[in-house]
């Protein structure tokens, strides 16, 4: 029989439980956004299996009779080790694996089963020692706070600040001194040659996986070097996304969680097209804001122009700006374009941002990751669009890339569409950046013209790429990149991210 305090200690049992659980969830649903792309698609499935798989467990609990103490430790201890190691086999693997998704999805099965088996044989456990009202609500109650300490510990601590590998794995050592408390709490129940046993094999996967919490950073770093094909050279987990640094034979490369941004043997050929059009076409770009672009190449391009006398930088990630102000491949790459006296950095949400009243600019340059989620995907909507014009002057010019027009046509012109639906008069552009192939961009502005100047004049010096054939064959659509019909990327629908996910599938 157990007294009193043990069961007060089981109830704990079942917080920690079901904080693990959900916990390992959600980094199997990140895991699964960030590897496979459609953030919204892959983690409605892990989540519908995680579901279904705990109603597998709790059903096949019924045909436990004997040894319910012992099953249920032994349970922990499982889940422990799957779980633990559940982001280290996720991430490898993808490297290795070609049937991912079922190795991904067999995953969250069985710790969906394991999870699932748990609340039942510990209800079965008290049941001797409680009432059965008393024991239902105190057992929900506590397994339903673990599920509000999970998904609030997750983004705000856990990913910042220890990353996904690491979270998984330090989870999986708490599940295994549950299990080994349980040893404890639940030693009436035992025999003593099971006791043994059972905290040997406790042990053991504390031992194993506090050996991968010391080894995470270099398993991380050799996944994602076998993942990208590259040396990483600097990698950072952030509150907001994972920035990792590659190196080759050709140069240096930026991804954010997994996705390239950009490749420093071609990045100039973007940035010169992304900025110049709307520096020139802009009758007085004194005042400039610039929309993302953390990596500050694009700040770099607007400095070249004499004429500028404030940079506005707004990005919402600060651990982006300080790559770009502390990692030498990337300060030597903008030119130290953040550290100028004109430019202002502002880590926050450009969606709330531009919402504020600021004084008007001259010129806009939006340079945000390409719509794969609808966190992205509310920054190119015609919310965001006409906040946008309330903090522009009548005569204000925007640019903005719109991912690549010969892949993702329907992308590409809802980006457009969208502008003009928000009052945007809109001329779009493309050009080839060998990294990306063609890639496109366009050119926006509350007033009816929108005229480039035929002559880069003395700027032209300052470029590598841009020349004025250049400048005009910018304008000039191929036949292959012609306007499509497509549907407006309002808040409530985000089209926009359905465009995105079906023609870039696939292609990462």
């Amino acid at each position: 029989m157990l007294n009193r305090a043990p069961l007060f200690l089981l109830y704990l049992n079942v917080l920690a439980v079901a904080t693990c659980g959900l916990i390992y969830e959600l980094i199997a649903g990140t895991l699964a956004s960030y590897l496979l792309g459609d953030s919204v698609t892959q983690f409605s499935l892990v989540i519908g299996v995680y579901l279904s798989a705990l109603g597998v467990g709790a059903w096949f609990s019924q045909y436990l009779h004997k040894g319910l103490a012992r099953t249920f430790i032994e349970v922990e201890l499982a889940l422990a080790l799957v779980g633990g190691l559940s982001a280290p086999l996720l991430f490898v693997s993808f490297a290795f694996v070609q049937w991912f998704q079922l190795v991904l999805f067999g995953t969250v099965f069985v710790i969906g089963t394991l999870v699932g088996l748990e609340l039942p044989l510990l209800m079965r456990i008290l049941k001797e020692h409680l009432d059965f009202s008393d024991l239902v609500s105190r057992v929900l109650t506590f397994d339903y706070i673990g599920a509000l300490l999970a998904s609030l510990l997750f983004p705000v601590l856990l990913v910042p600040y220890l990353g996904l590998m690491r979270t998984s794995l330090v989870f999986g050592v708490l599940n295994a001194l549950v299990g080994l408390w349980g040893t404890y709490l639940l030693r009436p129940l035992l025999t003593k040659h099971g006791l043994a046993g059972l905290r040997g094999r406790a042990f053991l996967v504390v031992g194993l996986l506090v050996v991968g919490i010391i080894k995470a950073d270099t398993l991380t770093t050799w996944t994602e070097e076998i993942i990208l094909g590259k040396a990483v050279v600097h990698a950072k987990q952030t509150r907001f996304q994972r920035i990792v640094v590659t190196n080759n034979r050709q140069g240096f490369q930026l991804y954010l969680n997994g996705h390239l941004q950009f490749n420093s043997v071609d990045e100039y050929r973007y940035h010169e097209a992304l900025v110049h059009p709307a520096m020139m076409a802009a009758k007085t770009p004194r005042r400039v804001l610039v929309l993302g672009g953390g990596d500050g190449l694009a700040v770099r391009e607007i400095l070249k122009h004499d004429g500028v006398e404030s940079v506005t930088l707004v990005d919402i990630d600060p651990g982006m700006t300080e790559i770009a102000t502390q990692l030498p491949l990337v300060r030597d790459l903008n030119e130290d374009s953040l550290m100028d006296e004109k430019v202002t950095v502002i880590n926050t949400d450009a969606f709330v941002w531009v919402g504020q009243d600021h004084e008007p600019f001259d010129t806009v340059v939006i340079d945000f990751p390409d719509p794969g989620s609808y966190s992205v995907g509310k920054l190119y909507t015609t919310f965001f669009y006409r906040r946008l014009r309330q903090i522009i002057g009548p005569d204000a010019v925007v640019s903005i890339q719109c991912t690549s027009p010969l892949v993702a046509g329907q992308s590409y012109w809802c980006i457009l569409r969208t502008m003009e639906e928000a009052g945007f008069k809109v001329r779009p552009y493309c050009t080839a950046v060998p990294t990306f192939g063609v890639w496109g961009f366009a050119l926006a502005s509350p007033r009816g013209d929108l005229v480039v100047p035929k002559r880069l004049g003395k700027l032209e010096q300052k470029l590598s790429f841009l020349n004025d054939s250049m400048l005009a064959n910018l304008f000039e659509l191929p036949r292959d990149i012609q306007p499509i019909e497509t549907e407006i990327n309002q808040l409530n629908n985000q089209v926009l991210v359905r465009y995105y996910d079906e023609e870039w599938r696939g292609r990462d």
